[in-house]
């Protein structure tokens, strides 16, 4: 897909971390962009920023999760712009489950399916329709991770399964577009190839009373600096990836039709290969014993 100014991009969590810099990434080729974000004020901070850059900008407060919401977005977007040409269905929350998958509280799990998967489906069911409709060319793009996309990490194992259900649907999306003969691609995001400095290690500030923990957490959340300091001390240097050297991968697979948008990794590749050579030898997972540990 050629990108030109122009066109319009939609980008859900775009207030800040990967959605916010694909956001500024999309408004520096010229197009016009649609930020949704489930916390208000950080969304407008986010589109005022934007704007006094010269971007044609509509903002909108939604929760991915509630389909009516991701409909209304869809209506204002329409509404505002006429078209959309790029999804990026981006929102994404970790689910604070503590212990054991058998220990889990369902509320963790339900939070978690409600904004990373089924906030996916409502963006391609609310929006597709009508980019199908309008006959040019397109693209989708679906945030997954490393982190259940290529293997789960278990000790995240929520996390993991809702990422890997969003491989399988981008997947499915990529079959029915090409065998309608759409001109709309589709691609599945991981983002990296290593760790990423964005809200979601705070998801629970957003976490809907709907969805509150029946319990008391048996340990405190703890943040990315935290977590880090911890790692440090243990001995373990992290490397991180700029949230902008994502979108600009983002960018780059748009133009070249790239369905898995997976940066180089000897890592990732490992797990790949482990995982299916597992399959391939009817072998039980325990490669996952040693990405544990790393």
């Amino acid at each position: 897909m050629r990108l030109r100014a122009g066109q319009v991009a939609v980008v859900t969590g775009a207030a800040g971390g990967i959605g916010l810099a694909m956001a500024r990434r999309f408004a520096a080729e010229g197009l016009r962009v649609v930020l949704a974000d489930v916390e208000e004020a950080p969304l407008r901070a986010a589109a005022d920023e934007l704007v006094a850059d010269g971007a044609e900008v509509l903002a909108r407060t939604v929760d991915v999760g509630v389909r009516e919401e991701v409909a209304a977005l869809a209506d204002a977007a329409y509404d505002t712009f006429g078209v959309v040409h790029l999804l990026c269905n981006n929102a994404g929350v970790g689910s604070g489950a503590e212990g054991r998958m058998w220990e889990h509280e369902p509320n963790d799990w339900k939070w978690a399916f409600e904004v990373n998967v089924w906030g996916v489906f409502h963006g391609v069911q609310c929006f597709l329709p009508r980019m199908l409709a309008a006959g040019e060319d397109g693209h989708v793009v679906n945030t997954s991770s490393t982190d259940g996309g290529i293997a789960p990490l278990p000790t995240a194992s929520v996390y993991a399964v809702t990422k890997a259900a969003v491989v399988t649907l981008t997947e499915s999306l990529y079959a029915h577009l090409r065998a309608a003969g759409a001109p709309i691609g589709a691609s599945v995001l991981f983002p990296g190839p290593h760790m990423l400095r964005t809200g979601l290690w705070e998801s629970h500030r957003n976490r809907p009373e709907r969805y509150a923990k029946s319990r008391p957490r048996r340990t405190p959340y703890r943040s990315l600096a935290q977590w880090e300091a911890a790692m440090k001390e243990a001995g373990q240097e992290i490397a991180f990836t700029p949230v902008e050297d994502v979108a600009e991968q983002v960018v780059d697979g748009i133009r070249a039709g790239r369905f898995w948008m997976l940066p180089p990794s000897a890592h990732t590749d490992a797990q790949i290969r482990a995982r299916s050579r597992s399959m391939l030898d009817r072998a039980a997972p325990s490669y996952l014993e040693s990405f544990i540990l790393d």
